[in-house]
């Protein structure tokens, strides 16, 4: 066959066969075998089971939004390199890109509940005190729990199912609180009810997990942001990463120019108001505050960037746990604390609390050497006392109501604050 279509190549008798000849080839090999074309191989992002966690669940936060890992509809900053390497899992929180439609991105988060050194230590911790073995199922090991077979059994969550926990959102659980976690789990088809039955054994169990470890997840999806709470948005979990919208840490604008600083000034002060009074009656106050508690998103809106040191205390109903129930401790209470932490006392917390840490950590670093002299020591001055706890029987309202008074006239209104802009130029708010 071969040696018959290069005898009609070399006569080319006939202009068809001649172009069809061509398009075979003279060489007979490559007529016997006319290869398919292949098709193009897109790059594999490869994770492991241990980066992401999966291989710990259901000790994990949630399974929600893995599919778009392994779509690669969220990606790592480091993934937009020709490399397409994974970060090191080593780090605390990373820099990601999320899609819905594979054309338009945005920044996300995606952190850790707690470094992995702590959750390493956590887990042998899990087999060490359960099994006495190094290593374990972590699952098999807290399911045996006497804490977990409650959970188990029980149709609702009431407060002794969270008592010890070290987290300061369940230091002073009420019922209502409770029942607003089951109804807003987000790691399970909504069902709206105040019951468990919804919830599988799994689902009981990654639930416990994350209140045990860090509550920050559980806050974004009882509270959204959708609601005007200021928290980022809650997109999803995998294992034991969580991912939610984007936002730069405070710490980041500590050198701001002085409009700037005050505008973040005056919108902390907001925040603190409304987690005093708020229509839910929920008082929320922070157990410790840092340069990375608060962040920024790309239009100058603050928000709460890590929510877990806040505490919540129900006004409406008021704690329905003792004081001497809460020292209860068991494995899920010392997952990520010494066993020996004492805990703050619910009837010890004042509306002052939050503030004055603010101004002992926060707004010095923020305001400081901003202004011109007059206002620069007024500022000053207010710090000092806020920091020394007010003294002068002022509360924590006149306090903020007196520092925002100096602050107002220091902010201006441009487009450098999306947030607010153009409203702030027609409204006597801002």
């Amino acid at each position: 066959m071969g040696r018959w279509i290069c005898c009609l190549c070399s006569r080319a008798a006939d202009p068809l066969m001649l172009l069809l000849v061509l398009a075979l080839g003279c060489n007979s090999s490559t007529a016997a075998t006319a290869s398919p074309s292949v098709p193009h191989v897109k790059p594999s992002y490869s994770f492991g089971r241990t980066f992401l966690g999966l291989d710990k669940c259901n000790a994990c936060i949630g399974t929600s939004i893995c599919k778009k890992f392994f779509k690669e509809e969220i990606r790592f900053d480091t993934w937009l390199s020709s490399h397409l390497k994974l970060p090191p899992s080593s780090l605390l929180s990373y820099s990601g890109n999320y899609t819905d439609d594979a054309k338009s991105w945005r920044l996300v988060d995606i952190t850790r509940l707690t470094s992995k050194y702590q959750h390493d230590r956590a887990d042998k911790r899990i087999c060490t005190s359960l099994l006495k073995t190094k290593t374990c199922s972590l699952e098999r090991a807290l399911r045996r729990t006497q804490r977990f077979q409650k959970w188990l059994r029980a149709k609702r969550l009431t407060p002794d199912l969270v008592q010890g926990l070290s987290s300061p959102m369940l230091r002073c659980p009420s019922q209502r609180l409770l029942d607003r976690i089951v109804r807003r789990y987000a790691e399970v088809p909504d069902a709206g009810s105040i019951y468990m039955d919804h919830l599988t054994d799994r689902d009981k169990l990654r639930l416990l997990y994350t209140l045990a470890v860090n509550s920050h997840p559980i806050l974004l999806q009882i509270f959204p942001d959708v609601e005007g709470w200021p928290f980022p948005r809650y997109l999803g979990s995998c294992g034991r990463l969580l991912v939610s919208a984007s936002t730069r840490p405070l710490r980041d604008f500590f050198g701001a120019a002085p409009e700037v600083a005050a505008d973040l000034a005056l919108q902390l002060l907001a925040v603190l108001r409304s987690m005093a009074n708020n229509d839910l009656n929920y008082f929320f106050y922070f157990t410790r505050v840092d340069a990375g508690t608060f962040g920024v998103f790309s239009n100058g809106h603050l928000f709460i960037r890590d929510a877990s040191t806040l505490g919540i205390i129900d006004k409406e109903e008021g704690s329905q746990l003792i004081d001497g129930q809460q020292e209860y401790k068991d494995i899920f209470s010392c997952l990520t604390v010494d066993c020996q932490s004492a805990f703050v006392s619910c009837d010890s917390i004042r509306e002052k609390h939050s503030l004055v840490m603010v101004c002992q950590e926060l707004l010095p670093k923020l305001l400081a050497g901003k202004f011109l002299p007059p206002v620069q020591e007024r500022i000053e001055a207010f710090l000092r006392s806020c920091a020394h706890g007010l003294g002068n029987g002022r509360d924590a309202g006149e306090a903020m109501a007196e520092l925002t008074e100096i602050l107002k006239p220091l902010r201006s209104c441009d487009s450098r604050f999306a947030y607010r802009y153009p409203d702030c130029r027609y409204s006597d708010k801002y």
